[in-house]
């Protein structure tokens, strides 16, 4: 195993990036019906909002090419950063690993393992990390070859924190990529306002 990121392996297990992918893994996501909401893009505040960062930790990854808008970079004051829905997904993921203490050189190297390949292939990943490397693991196997010899690991669902993410921002404003027009969407709680008003 390495401790700086590159790509290694504890048994059968690789780190990020270099872990093959899993057979039929594209047609399980569609299966699963999950939305890959790629034709919306997201300006910081709502960006931050569902990533549960700070607009100041948003600032700075964009700046030092940690997680860069993909949408629309910041050209000069008075253009707005805009973000895609897999840019928050990694920036939440992003957020978990730093707090969990996972080395910058690591989590570089997980962001761009994230950003490759096809989207509704992140929804069945998940990573794991002993502090020092970040892994993907596609089966039980492979998470029993990192806990084998009591090794200390944590991992994340991306498909859980996809879910997340898609609920924050079912409720935060965005633009339509190919128009700009701003989409507001509709909170949950407007629904059941407009029901309990609604003449009887």
């Amino acid at each position: 195993m390495t401790g700086n990121g590159e790509s290694g392996a504890v048994g059968g297990v690789s780190a990020l990036p270099g872990a093959p992918q899993r057979p039929g893994l594209r047609h399980t996501v569609a299966r699963q019906n999950r939305g890959t909401p790629e034709k919306l893009g997201y300006r910081g505040p709502s960006a931050c909002a569902a990533a549960g960062i700070t607009y100041r930790q948003l600032d700075y990854w964009a700046r030092t090419g940690l997680v860069e808008p993909s949408v629309r970079p910041a050209h000069g004051s008075g253009t707005q950063r805009l973000y895609s829905f897999r840019d928050i997904l990694v920036l939440k993921i992003v957020k978990r690993l730093l707090d969990a203490g996972v080395s910058l050189q690591s989590i570089r190297t997980a962001v761009r393992a994230l950003r490759s390949g096809e989207l509704a292939e992140l929804a069945d990943l998940t990573l794991m990390s002993d502090g020092a490397a970040v892994y993907r693991c596609d089966s039980p196997d492979d998470l029993a070859e990192l806990l084998r010899g009591g090794r200390g690991v944590f991992g994340i669902a991306v498909g859980a924190v996809w879910a997340d993410v898609q609920s924050a921002l079912a409720q935060l404003q965005a633009e339509r990529v190919d128009t700009g027009e701003s989409v507001l969407r509709d909170h949950p709680g407007d629904e059941l306002a407009r029901r309990r008003h609604r003449p009887g």
